[in-house]
C-alpha cells in the first residue's frame, strides 16, 4: 500500500481549527435551551451556572490543547489514556466516545427534519432525515479539508449571528435602538438577579454542561492538523473568549430584556424555534421575518454539530482499529484520506438509531439517547485524568517543560478544579430524582444507564488483558 492509504491527510488549516474551538460549543444550547435556563435560574443564576462550567471548560481544554500540542492524534484523549493511564481506560474512552457522537449524528437527523417541518409541516421526516444523513456522510466524504471548510462556514454564520445578537442588545437596553418593553430593565427583576434557589442553579449546571459539549473536538482535529504545534495553542486560546463573549452576554442580553417569568422561554425544544430567545429579542428590535431567519441559521447548527459528530466518531473507529481495539478491516482508508470504512459504518449506526425512533414510541431511541447523555462527560473525566498523569510523566523521566509547545496554566489546580466540578456535574444529573416524594427508578435508570455500561466496557477489557496503570517511568511520549 502507498503511504497516504495507511495513514490520515493533516489538510486542516490554521483557520478551520480556530472555526472548530469556536464552532464546538456554539448551538442550540445557546440559541434554544438559554431560554429555559434563565427561566429557571434567572438571569443571574444561569450566568452563573455557566461561568462556572466555562471555567472548567477552559481547564479542560488548556489540559487538552498541551497533550494535542505535543502528541497530535487522531485518538485524542483516547490514546492518551492508553498511554498514560491504563489502556483499559483508553478502550472504554475510544468506545463511548464513538457511542456518543454516533447517536447524536441520529439525534440531529430528527432535530433537522423537525426543523424543515418548522416550513413544509406537511412532509414526512423520513425523507429529510434521509436528505441530511446523506449531506452529513456527503461532506466528510470529499476529504478532511472539505469537512474543515463546512464546519469555517457553519461556524462563522453562528458566530456572526451572536455577534449581530449581543450587539443589537446592548443598543437596545442603552436606548440606541426602541424594542426594551419598558423603561426598567429584567436582569434583576424582583430585587434580585438569581431565582428558584441552589437547586434552580445546580440545575442549569446539567443544560450548560451539555451545551459545551463539543469543544473537545479540537483534540481529535489535532491530529489531522497542518502545524499542530502552532494552531492547536491558537485554536485553544480562542476558548476563554468565546466563552466569556458568546454565552455570558448573550445571556446577560436576554435577561435584561426578557423577563424570567416570560412562560416562552420554557419552550426550548427544537420545535421551538419560534419563541427562541434569540427570536423574540429580534422581534422585540422590529427584525421581520426573525424566526425564519433563526431557524436557517440553527438548521446550519444542526447541520455543523452533526457533521463534526460523524467526522469525530469516524476518526475514533478508525484510531480503534489501529489499535487492535476493532476489526481490522475499519482501517482502510481511501487515497483522498479518509477512513472511508469506519465513516460509512458510523453512519449506518446513526441510520439506525433514528429508524429505532419510529418504532415502539421511540422507546430504544431515548434509551440509547440517555445513555449517549453521560459518555461527553466521561471524556471530560478522562481528559483531566490523562493530563494529570501525562504531566507527571514528563517531569518523572527527566524532560524540561520547555519541550511542550503549548503549556497547560495552574497545574495542577486547574487539572483538578475541572476533574471535581465535572464529577460533580455527571453524578448531578438526577439532581431532580430527589425533589420529589418517590425516587423515579425509571428516570433515575435512564439517566444513569451510560455509568454502568462505561464501567462494564472498562471492566471487561481490563480482566481481559490484566492491564495495569502505567507506570510513570514506562509511560510513552513516542507519536507511535
Amino acid at each position: 500500500m502507498q503511504q497516504e492509504q495507511q495513514q490520515l491527510v493533516r489538510g486542516l488549516k490554521a483557520r478551520h481549527m480556530t472555526m472548530i474551538a469556536i464552532g464546538g460549543s456554539i448551538g442550540t444550547g445557546l440559541f434554544l435551551a438559554s431560554g429555559g435556563a434563565i427561566h429557571s435560574a434567572g438571569a443571574g443564576g444561569a450566568l452563573i451556572a455557566y461561568a462556572v462550567i466555562g471555567f472548567m471548560v477552559y481547564f479542560l481544554m488548556t489540559s487538552l490543547g498541551e497533550m494535542a500540542a505535543y502528541m497530535p492524534v487522531p485518538g485524542s484523549f483516547s490514546t492518551y489514556a492508553g498511554k498514560y493511564v491504563d489502556p483499559a481506560l483508553g478502550f472504554a474512552l475510544g468506545w463511548n466516545y464513538w457511542f456518543n457522537w454516533a447517536i447524536t449524528i441520529a439525534a440531529e437527523i430528527s432535530a433537522a427534519s423537525l426543523i424543515m417541518k418548522y416550513w413544509l409541516p406537511g412532509t414526512p421526516s423520513i425523507l429529510w432525515s434521509a436528505l441530511f444523513l446523506i449531506v452529513m456522510t456527503g461532506i466528510n466524504l470529499f476529504s478532511v479539508k472539505g469537512y474543515g471548510e463546512s464546519e469555517f462556514w457553519f461556524s462563522s454564520i453562528k458566530v456572526f449571528t451572536v455577534i449581530v445578537f449581543i450587539a443589537v442588545g446592548l443598543f437596545m437596553i442603552v436606548r440606541i435602538m426602541s424594542g426594551a418593553s419598558d423603561d426598567t430593565l429584567h436582569f434583576a427583576e424582583g430585587g434580585t438577579a438569581v431565582h428558584g434557589g441552589l437547586f434552580a442553579i445546580f440545575g442549569v449546571f446539567m443544560a450548560a454542561g451539555f451545551s459545551f459539549q463539543g469543544t473537545e473536538l479540537i483534540g481529535v482535529a489535532a491530529g489531522e492538523s497542518e502545524n499542530p504545534a502552532k494552531n492547536v495553542p491558537k485554536a485553544i486560546k480562542q476558548i476563554f473568549w468565546r466563552i466569556l463573549i458568546f454565552y455570558i452576554l448573550a445571556i446577560a442580553v436576554i435577561g435584561a430584556l426578557i423577563s424570567y417569568q416570560d412562560p416562552s422561554l420554557l419552550q426550548s425544544g427544537i420545535e421551538s424555534i419560534a419563541v427562541s430567545p434569540f427570536t423574540i429579542v429580534f422581534e422585540k428590535a422590529g427584525f421581520a421575518l426573525a424566526a425564519s431567519v433563526m431557524n436557517a441559521i440553527i438548521l446550519t447548527s444542526v447541520l455543523s454539530a452533526g457533521t463534526s459528530g460523524m467526522y469525530a466518531s469516524t476518526r475514533m473507529l478508525w484510531v480503534l482499529a489501529q489499535e487492535g481495539k476493532a476489526p481490522k478491516w475499519l482501517r482502510r482508508i481511501d487515497k483522498r484520506g479518509v477512513p472511508i470504512a469506519a465513516l460509512l459504518v458510523t453512519a449506518m449506526i446513526g441510520m439506525f438509531a433514528f429508524l429505532a425512533s419510529l418504532f415502539g414510541d421511540g422507546v430504544v431511541y431515548t434509551w440509547l439517547l440517555n445513555a449517549s447523555g453521560m459518555c461527553g462527560f466521561l471524556a471530560w473525566l478522562g481528559i483531566a485524568i490523562s493530563h494529570y498523569r501525562f504531566r507527571r510523566a514528563f517531569v518523572a523521566q527527566g524532560r524540561s517543560l520547555d519541550e511542550l509547545p503549548y503549556r497547560a496554566r495552574w497545574f495542577p489546580f486547574g487539572t483538578i478544579i475541572a476533574f471535581v466540578i465535572c464529577f460533580v456535574v455527571m453524578i448531578g444529573q438526577g439532581y431532580w430524582l430527589l425533589q420529589g416524594g418517590d425516587i423515579d427508578w425509571y428516570g433515575a435508570a435512564a439517566t444513569y444507564i451510560g455509568l454502568p455500561l462505561f464501567i462494564a466496557v472498562y471492566a471487561g477489557y481490563k480482566i481481559k488483558y490484566r492491564t495495569r496503570l502505567v507506570p510513570l517511568k514506562e509511560c510513552s511520549f513516542e507519536n507511535e
